[in-house]
């Protein structure tokens, strides 16, 4: 989308400066920034990625996926809510060879119903799941939101998780290929093998340094971090991969298994830890492929994200058409002028436009979104249209789910949430390179490679 027409600086007197705050940006808080004269600053998100070292999303990466694929880039990659990455190239690699991999994002569960954008990580990465063919497993971090937040029990949010685990089936995933967990009741076995392995790797410095921890924090806090990280290890999911053994320890050739992480760019923190120690397990793994979203925008606009304890803040999934409605008409940010004539004159701001943010992230035609974009830049499309647009379509995406929810039965819940081997396939046509200078040979016993060729009756061979 075209940049804004630059604005014009006001003076500003001694007396009314204010010093100017950055954005803070971590699991556990996200603040905008704020310019000297107090105003919210939108989140710069290329600053946060030069900060962090990450690797922004480019044409050519999306023209490798699409070429790999056969599928065109979602409409989240093409528009960059999906920005940066950490070795999504590496990936593509393993997919273009039919070599395996998974997926892995999760959900701390605060509340008992999802927003909007609590949905865009899972949509997301049910598109991936589809695109790709691979296992999956989601985790409900529900022992960490009862140790960061002082006003809720882990009984709360382990009920909190259940129900918000029946809204991410919602979002369409394949039972086949999809594992989710609860870490109050999933947590043990290799598992917390890798927990308790990963903690040791880990001096308190290194943690305190990456969350900002104090003498004042919690020891379960300081923990933590640890459980989350190991979810990223393919050894703590046994009962997933072929062969299972129960008496078995950890495998050498599961370890070699990497992952790919879709989430907001707050949770980077984390894995950041995982891809600077992981090789120095007792199996080692792979380093984290991560893929970063942007927060979807909160409805009063720049510097702001959907909070699930600010109702006015989000549309939630559980929203009716008029109470979404009454938000986008009440609270959503307008990029339009104060009078329509001005308007007409100047025309809109789609940027700091929030029916507009909302439109680019639902409608799929990108010639449709570019000729709204365009009518409302020149003043021809008023903002109340506009709004009308977001509302219709939200409305819509809203009702959708509600109704794939109302089928998401205890039974259907269970069966996601039962551990057991999962089933795909991966890349169709996969081009196997000749390696130079090491072979490679079928595992034998319990290291036997998992299923994901073409043909599914066909073992993986995995290097040993």
């Amino acid at each position: 989308m075209a940049a804004p027409p630059p604005t014009e600086e006001l003076p500003v007197r001694e007396a009314e400066k204010k010093s100017s705050t950055e954005q803070e940006i971590n699991p556990w808080d996200v603040q905008a920034g704020q310019d000297e004269q107090g105003n919210t600053l939108q989140f710069d998100y290329v600053a946060i990625s030069q900060k962090w070292a990450t690797k922004l999303i480019d044409e050519a990466l999306l023209q490798r996926f699409e070429r790999l694929t056969g599928k065109k880039p979602h409409r989240w990659l093409r528009r960059g809510l999906f920005f940066s990455h950490r070795d999504f190239d590496k990936i593509l690699d393993r997919y273009e060879a039919g070599e395996p991999f998974f997926l892995y994002t999760g959900r701390g569960p605060s509340s008992d119903a999802l927003h909007l954008g609590h949905t865009i990580p899972f949509t997301f990465t049910k598109w991936l799941q589809d695109v790709f063919d691979v296992p999956l497993v989601i985790m409900l971090t529900d022992d960490e939101k009862a140790l960061f937040r002082d006003g809720l029990t882990f009984e709360d949010t382990h009920k909190f998780g259940l129900h918000n685990a029946k809204d991410i089936i919602a979002c369409g995933f394949d039972m086949k290929k999809t594992f989710i967990f609860s870490d109050l009741e999933f947590v043990s076995g290799h598992f917390l093998y890798n927990v308790w392995e990963f903690s040791k790797l880990l001096p308190f410095n290194q943690v305190r340094g990456a969350f900002g921890f104090d003498g004042s924090t919690n020891i379960g806090r300081i923990m933590f971090p640890a459980v989350q990280c190991a979810a990223s290890f393919a050894t703590s999911y046994p009962q997933l991969w072929p062969n299972y053994d129960p008496k078995a320890d950890r495998s050498k050739a599961i370890a070699k298994i990497p992952v790919l992480i879709p989430m907001a760019i707050d949770q980077d923190p984390y894995f950041r830890l995982v891809r600077d120690n992981s090789h120095r397990m007792r199996f080692p793994s792979p380093k984290p492929a991560l893929i970063h979203s942007k927060f979807l925008t909160a409805l009063q606009g720049a510097g702001g994200k959907m909070s699930a304890s600010d109702p006015n803040s989000a549309i939630f999934m559980t929203d009716t058409p008029n109470q979404i409605k009454n938000k986008i008409n009440k609270h959503a940010f307008s990029g339009g002028r104060e009078t329509l004539e001005e308007h007409q004159r100047l025309g809109g701001i789609p940027e700091v436009d929030v029916a507009f943010q909302y439109l680019s992230y639902f409608e799929d035609d990108d010639a449709k979104l570019l000729e709204i974009e365009t009518s409302y830049r020149k003043g021809t499309l008023m903002t109340g249209e506009l709004k009308k647009m977001a509302i219709a379509m939200l409305q819509e995406y809203v009702k959708e789910f509600q109704e794939r929810r109302k089928g998401v039965t205890d039974e259907v819940l269970k069966g996601y949430m039962t551990p057991r081997e999962l089933v795909w396939k991966g890349n169709p046509n996969p081009v196997k390179k000749e390696k130079k200078g090491k072979e490679t040979k079928e595992v034998k016993g319990g290291e036997k490679g998992v299923k994901g060729d073409a043909n599914p009756t066909e073992e993986k061979k995995i290097e040993s």
